[in-house]
């Protein structure tokens, strides 16, 4: 599969996983007024892929309400997904397809994914024969392009492409601050993409937010460079720029976030030289942050008594001291250490230090999270 069917799409895609909601509603629903407005701007500045997901709770619904029931199903596309890990089975999960298309109000999707796949639900997605169901699919017409979302290292994405060559395309967690990080390692993962001629669909772009919000000392470079550009306008057209790239997500919850991305992506111009000059020096101003130094080797974990996450704990804390945003580093650790201890859990038994090759005061390193993050 090579870019085909990428080179006239427009760069910019509608996330419709953070849709606005509506205020003062005894349930949080989705305000489809609202979205139906951001819907009939992105219409009207050319650009046509709108992405949803069978698990992202209302999305679809709301996404035919706004979209396919007041514009002409050829005027944009439809990208949506199939969640294994949200089935009971494999018939509950090849039906996750027909359930999409009646909420959505079509017949048919133009881009179709394999959800979120890693290391510990690749399994089930072998096991349910979905990489052969999607490809039923697009032979019946239901589906014009299939492919899969994808969190994990680049070793396993290359076995996953070589295995299965007619995937047409992979969306990736690709951003400037994750470009070189050594658990989303955005740059290995784009190449191994390449290296299989796949076009590449862009999630986190902003990395959920955090670089349209960055302290003023790291972005201090984007603002001198440019006074009036949103640091977010820095972080799409990074990843806009780069070669092979169908779309780039992003998740918009109201008009404001939707003029901002126009104003700079309705007529894209990918980053001049000096442009990337700043981008440079803003990745060394946040590796230049003083942060843990894991490596997320998970040396330490085996034989922890209290099965604390340690590594998964450590990058929230990493977060936090770079991007200083503690509302979410404190949503971030609650999900990171949902299957197991919280790190005021912590025995201080000190078998995790003897393990680290990194020599990481583990156990100070716990109470500093814990009194910041619980």
């Amino acid at each position: 599969m090579s870019d085909y069917f990428g080179k006239d799409t427009p760069k910019l895609g509608f996330g419709l996983m953070r849709l606005p909601r509506v205020k003062g509603a005894e349930q949080d629903t989705i305000d489809v007024e609202e979205t139906s407005r951001m819907v009939d701007a992105f219409l009207e500045a050319g650009l046509t892929y709108f992405d949803t997901a069978y698990v992202y709770g209302g999305s679809e619904v709301a996404t035919g309400k706004a979209l396919v029931a007041r514009h002409p199903r050829n005027t944009y596309t439809i990208a949506t997904k199939l969640n294994a890990g949200a089935a009971k089975d494999e018939a509950d999960a090849k039906q996750q397809i027909y359930t999409s298309l009646e909420r959505l109000g079509t017949d048919y999707i133009d881009y179709y994914l394999l959800h979120a796949i890693g290391s510990g639900n690749l399994p089930k997605y072998n096991e349910y024969g979905l990489w052969d169901y999607v490809k039923e699919l697009k032979e019946k017409g239901i589906v014009r392009h299939y492919g899969f979302s994808f969190h994990d290292s680049p070793e396993l994405l290359d076995q996953i492409l070589t295995d299965h060559p007619d995937v047409e395309f992979v969306q990736l967690q690709i951003n400037y601050a994750d470009w070189e990080d050594k658990n989303v390692q955005s740059r290995a993962c784009y190449e191994v993409a390449r290296k299989h001629g796949k076009s590449i669909v862009v999630m986190e772009p902003v990395k959920g937010g955090t670089l349209a919000n960055l302290p003023d000392k790291i972005a201090a470079p984007m603002k001198e460079a440019a006074p009036d550009a949103s640091y977010a306008s820095w972080a799409i057209r990074f990843v806009a720029s780069q070669d092979g790239i169908l779309t780039v997500l992003s998740g918009m919850s109201n008009m404001a976030q939707m003029e901002d991305n126009l104003s700079y992506m309705k007529n894209f111009q990918p980053l001049s030289e000096e442009e990337y000059k700043v981008i440079d020096q803003v990745q060394k101003n946040l590796a230049a942050v003083p942060t843990i130094p894991c490596t997320a080797c998970r040396y330490c974990t085996p034989g922890c008594p209290m099965e604390i996450n340690i590594p998964g704990i450590f990058g929230v804390m990493n977060n936090y001291l770079i991007y200083q945003n503690l509302e979410r580093s404190k949503g971030d650790y609650n999900w990171r250490t949902n299957k197991g201890g919280k790190a005021s859990a912590c025995i201080q038994c000190g078998q995790c230090e003897e393990q680290c090759p990194q020599h990481i005061n583990i156990i100070e390193q716990l109470v500093r999270a814990a009194e910041t993050l619980e």
